[in-house]
């Protein structure tokens, strides 16, 4: 297993000497990612990777208060902007919150999450995080695999930049990290509608 040494961490801001300028807007805008994403091009699309029963990584469960190496429903996609893959993102449930607040994560399958998490006034969202991931991390080799799998032609970079925040529903906590790929520097700074 990989194992991210203590020094790479997840921040509260980005380090503005270490993370790319244009990337500091998406690491830290706190609204929906897919809306923004939708405003920049002409069709968002999910592509659902995988969604099961699988074990948090050490950070991951930290933060949600389990144990480690305890099993969690984990959902990856890529989120698509015309086509083209631009990030990745993983959301991780704990089993005991799956029934009740968070029945409805069962049924997104390739819809966007996002969506459903800002439109629900029941839902209240923790400050969000930022880390760079690396081959020193399993989460980087996932989106790595995925980023080859389903856009070969892109180019894989050596590390990726992405956000984590909790979102809470009736005191339950859910967790989605987005990772942000490559053609997500080709989408138009200004929103095209």
């Amino acid at each position: 297993m990989l194992i991210r040494p203590p020094s790479e961490t997840w921040l509260a801001a980005p380090p503005r000497t270490r993370a790319p300028s244009h990337l500091i807007p998406w690491l830290t805008d706190p609204s929906s990612l897919t809306a923004r994403i939708r405003a920049r091009c002409e069709h968002v699309s999910v592509n659902l990777l995988s969604q099961g029963l699988a074990s948090a990584v050490p950070d991951e469960a930290t933060l949600l208060g389990l144990r480690p190496g305890e099993r969690v429903w984990v959902r990856e996609v890529l989120l698509l902007a015309d086509g083209r893959p631009v990030v990745f993102a993983r959301t991780l449930l704990p089993r005991g919150h799956v029934r009740g607040a968070w029945n409805l994560f069962h049924g997104f399958g390739a819809r966007p999450l996002g969506a459903a998490l800002f439109a629900d006034r029941a839902i209240s969202r923790a400050p969000l995080a930022c880390a760079r991931l690396d081959a020193r991390d399993a989460r980087y080799h996932r989106v790595r695999a995925a980023l080859a799998a389903h856009a070969p032609s892109e180019l894989v970079p050596r590390e990726v930049w992405g956000r984590r925040s909790l979102f809470h529903r009736h005191h339950r906590a859910l967790m989605v990290s987005e990772f942000f790929l490559p053609a997500i520097f080709d989408l138009p700074r200004c929103p095209t509608r």
